[in-house]
């Protein structure tokens, strides 16, 4: 079984490289284009909903060894725990982008007064789902592999 951190490198890699490749093909800015997507708000509020959830369901320390998996023994209860765990991190990561996207284009809705900051302020409110699609890329990596060395300890125990 592969290394969870090098899958992760691989996949933070592969974002890296689409990125890149998107925005030289699509603007005519080029590489200032990038900063277009950096929005500290967006980032945050994902953040918000997601850290405090896990602490709150009590499933944060077992979401921490869902990056261990493979490296460190776990028990099939550890394993199920593990996957729980990152399932509700992907759950909480779409809801709290889907309650900043629409909230954000309600405020921007709410504004149209000065058409002329509309697309900017439409940017933003979509910059949080664009956030959750990639944090969410980086979790099924993880699920998967937890689920993987599961179903490789019930192989073990039938045996």
């Amino acid at each position: 079984m592969k290394n969870i951190r090098i899958i992760l490198l691989g996949q933070l890699l592969l974002v890296i490289l689409v990125f890149v490749f998107c925005i030289c093909l699509a603007s005519d800015a080029g590489m200032s284009a990038v900063t277009w997507f950096i929005d500290f708000p967006s980032m945050v509020t994902i953040l918000i909903f997601l850290i405090p959830g896990l602490l709150i369901m009590g499933a944060w320390k077992d979401f921490i060894k869902s990056f261990f998996v493979g490296i460190k023994k776990y028990n099939l209860l550890e394993l199920k725990n593990i996957i729980s765990a990152v399932g509700a991190a992907q759950k909480l990561t779409v809801y709290g982008a889907l309650f900043s996207v629409i909230v954000s284009i309600v405020l921007v809705l709410g504004n149209l007064e000065d058409l002329s900051h509309m697309g900017v302020n439409l940017v933003v409110a979509l910059m949080t789902g664009l956030y959750a699609v990639i944090i969410e890329f980086f979790l099924l990596p993880l699920k998967l592999n937890a689920e993987k060395k599961m179903n490789e300890e019930m192989d073990l125990d039938d045996e």
